[in-house]
């Protein structure tokens, strides 16, 4: 598996893929002037739901705010659901 992030402006895409086909997806927008990093959906394609990929995006999602020093928004409430289930997010997780 591998993570492809696609940054075009202050948005872009983290794609989840295998060696044929893409797995899901995480969209996301960038406040870089109020350093925070909104999570705005994240898709599982069916085939691969019910195998943790959600959260692999969203931990993936949580590398890259951490690299940027940005504090992270689950606006999806997906994304909100596996981080309020984490244990070392505290410093990142804005949850309003």
């Amino acid at each position: 598996m591998r993570f492809e992030n696609n940054k075009s402006g202050n948005g872009g895409v983290i794609t989840l893929n295998n060696e044929v086909k893409e797995i899901g997806r995480l969209t996301y927008t960038i406040f870089p002037e109020d350093n925070k990093f909104i999570i705005s959906f994240v898709l599982v394609h069916t085939e691969f739901e019910g195998k943790g990929m959600g959260k692999f995006l969203v931990e993936e999602a949580i590398k890259f705010a951490r690299e940027n020093n940005w504090k992270v928004y689950p606006h999806c409430s997906y994304a909100r659901s596996v981080m309020m289930r984490m244990n070392d997010v505290e410093d990142v997780f804005l949850k309003n």
